[in-house]
């Protein structure tokens, strides 16, 4: 795991630094999703010991990955590369295509399954959607692993990917059957609401779901920084490059008014040069980045400014998703 990120030297006695305001979004980091992913994992190796597998990136963070590895998890991208084991087997927060879960049970593997909830949701939608005879539209970004399980609840050629506007408007489902449309939990809550739009102009008689795919935690994190974003010269992000909640949110800073908004997996990727003369700073975490990456990167600035921490709160989040019953027992030891 990557060590702690280099920090300047505090200034001279005497020395003043800068002063600069860092507005902390709030809500920010993990989601209830993450957090029972990275419990899931935890409490496996609390009760079955070392090793644990796990199918792919158990959430986008490498922080969190290495941690988790440095506890005895191993990560494979596929089931073939587990060994005959009867060691636990993990699915990731992002969700897997039937098939997966189907392979282990070919193999008599012990399998834990810790796709959000949420995620989970849109997989019910969309087979919903499906034995109604609807051909199903996923708005959402292409291979992506929630993507590619979403679309791995279906038979081939049951759903229909789509990006953008654009794709909307050209996208040409089969004839003569009924349409619905489900949504990636991570989106950005503008530009698929801009998608939406297209697809109920085009065709009217478009089923959506219940309640909107986008998850809570996207749409909260998403909303705080839009209340930060037009304060600010620069905003940071904290999160993965393969987090898709996370560069949305760089993405939703700067069209909310911030002139330069970068996504930073730590303290020790940021461009320091691009905060000379730099006054004002929004602060913000991805759902799968943990808070202690946020904590350092406050110090950091603390150690180069005279830094003072605002927090902004758009939004108080008290949802927790129950554990899988294999693990309950040990959760409560």
């Amino acid at each position: 795991m990557p060590g702690p990120a280099p920090y300047r030297p505090s200034p001279h006695p005497g020395e003043s630094r800068p002063a600069l305001t860092l507005f902390l979004a709030a809500p920010r980091g993990f989601c209830a999703g993450v957090d029972r992913a990275i419990q899931i994992v935890e409490l496996a190796l609390a009760k079955f010991g070392a090793p644990v597998y796990v199918r792919h990136e158990i959430v986008h963070n490498q922080y969190v990955v290495e941690s988790l590895r440095a506890k005895g998890a191993n990560f494979v991208e596929e089931l073939d590369e587990i060994p005959e084991t009867d060691a636990p087997v993990i699915f990731s927060a992002h969700g897997v295509p039937k098939s997966v879960p189907e392979a282990a049970r070919a193999r008599n593997l012990f399998y834990v399954d810790a796709t959000c909830p949420l995620v989970s949701k849109v997989h019910v939608e969309a087979e919903r959607q499906f034995a109604r005879g609807n051909h199903v539209i996923l708005i959402g970004h292409a291979a992506h692993p929630e993507v590619v399980g979403t679309m791995g609840q279906l038979p081939d050629g049951a759903v229909t990917l789509i990006e953008t506007a654009e794709d909307a408007e050209k996208v040409a489902p089969p004839e003569g059957v009924g349409l619905a449309y489900i949504t990636q939990t991570t989106l950005s809550v503008d530009d698929t609401a801009g998608i939406i739009a297209v697809l109920r102009r085009r065709f009217p008689a478009i089923q959506g779901p219940h309640q909107e795919d986008i998850c809570y935690a996207t749409t909260n994190r998403q909303a705080a920084v839009k209340a930060i974003a037009h304060r600010v010269e620069r905003m940071i992000v904290v999160g993965a490059p393969n987090s898709s909640n996370s560069r949305r949110l760089v993405e939703v800073a700067e069209r909310s008014g911030c002139p330069r908004a970068m996504l930073v997996q730590r303290a020790s990727d940021i461009p320091w040069a691009a905060f000379e003369g730099v006054r004002r700073v929004g602060l913000t975490a991805g759902a799968s980045a943990p808070e202690v990456l946020v904590d350092e990167i406050i110090k950091a600035f603390r150690a180069r400014f005279d830094a003072r921490v605002e927090t902004v709160t758009t939004a108080t989040e008290s949802i927790a998703f129950k554990l899988p019953r294999v693990l309950r027992d040990a959760a409560a030891e």
